[in-house]
């Protein structure tokens, strides 16, 4: 099956398969990060008085609040590392001792008794630490020169962070005459150990350049009950989540004399 490179536009498939891509133009050289290892550190912390645990920390306790009712959840999370420290293994000094600290920040909403909307404002310092994970050094020193900028150096070597959070429960409790907000809040963090490299490439050229944008692809308005009146019945009842009888190929399993007695 030949392919028109003219008209050929890659897509994901495998390599050389027939009908899938063809031979590249050429194999191109280009620099990118690549992950040199990668680990997942799962957190469900609670409040807890005193010195932060795996499981506990102290900050996700609000400030007092004044009457207090509802708890609606939370928002614009965000994290940022504050610092890395690494340790050469004495079995292989590419793996290391990584020692992360980093912050979680998030905002958590309520309502009170006066039913105005309101938030607090959190922020965690955590530390977590990762006893063999694998991130050489870059032997070659780099430096760029942009822009009529003076060269300055890069480091090749970069511990990335990132995290899907929630608060998983938001309870009110009263301590002292005084109401707070403690957060339940879980996360998962990918601690990423990233390395600039040069990688070869197939190559098909350059992307084709878009087409022209035609006044024909705006799309008239419709009246909202002309189309409200086309659209079809929504369904009544939910899926039952029935399990199929028969397996896909039954059919194929039948024979031909069993096939003729069918009704």
């Amino acid at each position: 099956m030949s392919i028109n490179f003219n008209k050929f536009i890659p897509h994901p498939g495998l390599v050389n398969k027939q009908g899938r891509l063809p031979d590249p133009y050429e194999l191109v050289c280009i620099e990118v990060p690549k992950i040199f290892d990668q680990r997942l550190i799962k957190r469900c912390l609670v409040y807890h008085k005193g010195p932060d645990t795996i499981k506990t920390d102290r900050e996700l306790r609000s400030n007092p609040l004044i009457e207090p009712r509802n708890f609606i959840g939370c928002r614009d999370f965000n994290i940022k590392l504050n610092s890395v420290e690494k340790f050469p293994l004495r079995s292989n000094a590419n793996f290391k001792k990584v020692i992360i600290r980093y912050t979680i920040s998030f905002c958590a909403d309520y309502i009170d008794c006066n039913s105005v909307n309101k938030s607090e404002f959190y922020e965690i310092n955590r530390t977590d630490v990762i006893n063999k994970f694998y991130c050489p050094d870059s032997i070659a020193q780099a430096s760029a020169y942009t822009n009529n900028q003076p060269a300055k150096f890069i480091d090749e070597n970069i511990i990335k962070l990132d995290m899907v959070a929630e608060c998983l429960d938001g309870e009110f409790v009263q301590c002292d005459d005084q109401w707070y907000l403690d957060i339940t809040l879980g996360y998962f963090l990918v601690v990423k150990a990233e390395l600039n490299v040069q990688l070869l490439v197939p190559a098909y050229g350059y992307c084709p350049i878009p087409e022209e944008v035609c006044d024909d692809d705006v799309e008239p308005e419709e009246n909202l009950c002309i189309r409200f009146m086309k659209s079809p019945a929504p369904e009544f009842y939910p899926d039952q989540n029935l399990q199929p009888l028969f397996e896909e190929n039954d059919d194929n399993n039948i024979c031909c004399h069993d096939k003729n007695n069918i009704q």
